[in-house]
């Protein structure tokens, strides 16, 4: 078919919608290419676009447009003939098809036709909107609730009978309807990277992969043969946990498996791919992060979470007859649904939010303990803790007149139990420890000084904020009153953490703060308050990161704790072994039950010349006292290097940070 063909069946008045058809005939039509008729939107996107790496948007020169007529030297802000619309801006997948000609890796054009061609769809302009792409919009006009919608959300969306069907999957992007359901039973996955190419009218991988050849970039990376795994067959979907075979204990591989007992395989790599920030270069060099114990990153589940909450569900939550507050609400209350589930509590009355571990043990000190610690009263807590579960106990201890006491440790940092029990008393009113030490990683046994509090009398409260990202935590089987943790930890946004706390206590315990949201009735006389969750989450609370949280949540539980604890076990053991016999390493906690975390001094150096010397090779670790000086100094140190580990870690970051220390300790020795 010739141009003129093309343009002799223009009608006048000219239609750029009609233009924009004929010119992906024509390109369709053009030798070499593939005999079907196909649009400017399903041509195949660039082997770069498959690997995941951002291709650009714009393909036209800073400063150019599309005139009416499409693309010619006879108008403004054109491409000049040979120029072949070179790419200037980055762009995301949904304008691939538009751009795919320009992306194409050859400096001509592959079907041999001049530049000058005057026909280009309107399309090709990454600044037209969706609309001209023929992208369906991202979200639908309705969610689905979540186990029965709320009153508000009632009301606002109407029966029952008139609301959307839930989506099959949770993500947007790859399902048949919009929207973030709060629960998700199952959901299948398309064999794409990332996203459905076909939803959007592009090529399916198939296509793509004869079109351009095998991407290496989607080969499964080979593990070393030290690394405490076994590689799995490369995974159909980006999110490591949305494998097609799910079972109650965690997710096997895609093929059958011929012992059903072997545990689920687990796949690091395909694991790191769902986290952005892996991809940072520091100082030139890949990022490599060892301070997870600081705060963990985020996969990009939750990233997309957040802004999809901010595009589509913002509102404040409760109360309100529209419709985006019912979406607010019901993403809201899911999230304490998802953290009840989690943390095997009882009830979703027993969860409140916070802003982190912090703020929850405060709530319980000025709340729980200003009404029942006294005079003469004890309070014990161990050796162990972040300063975030002392300090607020002096406080009270202070203001009450009650007496603070400490449970010791032994030298390799896991606590004594049999002096725990010496300092159990008929006056011990409340009992707060940790379950694993950020400083030292040591795993406490909780469940024992939990059970040994409730024999003395006392309530128990367990800081978890170390623990959930590396074990299963079931509150009902710790026997805790309160569990506190803070999001950040695993796998969560930041300014959000959980209050775990059982009914009968949080139903006697007075707010901790006024306000609106958590209020029954006011009048100038009195106030009556809500029960709880609401009577301790005054005012407009951090919405959108709860439910972040809750995604966060909804990735670990997908992959599996089991999986989770067994892998950084492993990788813990790994870094352990290469690390202790270099010279002048000294290990600081070496308790036989631990989690990832390895403390450290090496002989010679400040532990900031050491952390130094690591940023230097990309790596990232925290020195200094970690808020936990108590236990730092039962050691006789200020400081220690802290490298901790995540599931995203791998036995080849460990040797990295294993020759920076070698290399320091051999520098060091002779001099």
């Amino acid at each position: 078919m010739s141009i003129q063909t093309l343009t002799s069946e223009v009608h006048s008045p000219l239609d750029v919608g009609a233009l924009a058809q004929l010119a992906g005939q024509f390109f369709a039509a053009l030798p070499g290419e593939r005999a079907e008729p196909q649009t400017a939107l399903n041509v195949a996107p660039s082997p770069t676009a498959l690997g995941g790496v951002s291709a650009p948007v714009n393909v036209l020169p800073a400063g150019s447009s599309l005139g009416p007529l499409g693309n010619g030297p006879q108008l403004p802000g054109t491409i000049a003939p040979g120029a072949n619309a070179a790419p200037q801006s980055p762009q995301s997948v949904l304008n691939l098809g538009a751009s795919s000609p320009s992306l194409v890796p050859h400096s001509a054009a592959p079907n041999g036709v001049p530049d000058h061609a005057s026909i280009v769809p309107p399309a090709v302009d990454g600044r037209v909107g969706s609309g001209s792409l023929g992208v369906p919009q991202a979200y639908a006009p309705s969610l689905p609730a979540v186990g029965g919608a709320s009153p508000e959300r009632a009301e606002a969306i109407g029966p029952a009978h008139q609301r959307s069907p839930a989506p099959s999957t949770p993500y947007y992007f790859l399902g048949e309807s919009a929207g973030y359901p709060t629960t998700v039973q199952s959901f299948d996955v398309p064999r794409e990277d990332r996203v459905s190419a076909q939803s959007f009218g592009l090529p399916g991988a198939d296509d793509l992969r004869a079109l351009l050849g095998e991407n290496p970039r989607h080969q499964a990376q080979p593990l070393p043969a030290h690394a405490p795994t076994t590689a799995t067959e490369r995974p159909t979907s980006p999110y490591y946990f949305a494998q097609p075979t799910r079972q109650a204990h965690g997710f096997s591989e895609r093929v059958p498996q011929a012992d059903e007992a072997r545990h689920p395989g687990f796949d690091v790599h395909a694991v790191r791919r769902d986290f952005p920030v892996l991809q940072e270069r520091v100082n030139g060099k890949q990022l490599v992060w060892f301070d997870n114990a600081a705060t963990t990153h985020k996969p990009q589940s939750v990233i997309d979470r957040i802004a999809y909450f901010y595009a589509h569900e913002n509102s404040n939550i409760h109360r309100a007859a529209h419709e985006l507050a019912a979406r607010a609400t019901d993403a809201y209350e899911g999230a304490r649904e998802k953290v009840r589930a989690f943390l095997g509590a009882g009830s979703v009355e027993e969860i409140i939010f916070v802003r982190g571990a912090t703020e929850a043990i405060n709530l319980v000190a000025k709340t729980w303990g200003w009404q029942n610690v006294g005079e003469g009263d004890e309070i014990i807590v161990s050796n162990l803790e972040h300063h975030a579960n002392i300090v607020p106990w002096q406080q009270l201890a202070a203001a009450k007149g009650a007496k603070l006491k400490v449970i010791p440790v032994d030298d390799s940092g896991q606590v004594l139990l049999d002096e725990y029990k010496k300092l159990l008393s008929d006056r011990t009113k409340i009992v707060s420890v940790t379950q694993v030490s950020n400083a030292l990683g040591t795993v406490v046994p909780v469940k024992e000084i939990v059970d040994l509090a409730h024999r003395a009398g006392a309530v128990a409260l367990v800081d978890g904020a170390q623990s959930v990202s590396h074990m299963r935590v079931n509150v009902q089987e710790i026997g805790a009153d309160f569990f506190v943790f803070s999001g950040h930890k695993v796998f969560g946004p930041t300014g959000i953490g959980v209050v775990y706390g059982r009914r009968e206590l949080l139903d006697d315990m007075p707010p901790w703060q006024g306000g609106g949201n958590m209020i029954a009735d006011v009048t100038f006389e009195r106030t009556l308050f809500q029960p709880p969750p609401n009577k301790f989450e005054a005012g407009t609370g951090n919405i959108a990161d709860a439910v972040g949280l809750g995604a966060a949540i909804d990735y670990v539980q997908r992959i599996g704790m089991e999986n989770i604890a067994r892998y950084e076990h492993d990788l813990l053991v790994y870094a352990t072994h290469h690390l202790k016999p270099i010279p002048g390493v000294r290990l600081v906690g070496t308790a036989h039950e631990k989690a990832s975390v390895l403390s450290f001094v090496l002989q010679g150096y400040t532990t900031e010349e050491v952390g130094k010397a690591m940023n230097a090779e990309g790596i990232a670790v925290r020195t200094g006292h970690h808020c936990a000086q108590p236990i730092l100094r039962r050691f006789g140190l200020e400081t220690t290097v802290r490298p901790s580990l995540a599931f995203y870690n791998t036995c080849e970051e460990v040797d990295r940070m294993i020759a920076v220390v070698r290399r320091l300790s051999g520098s060091r020795a002779k001099s």
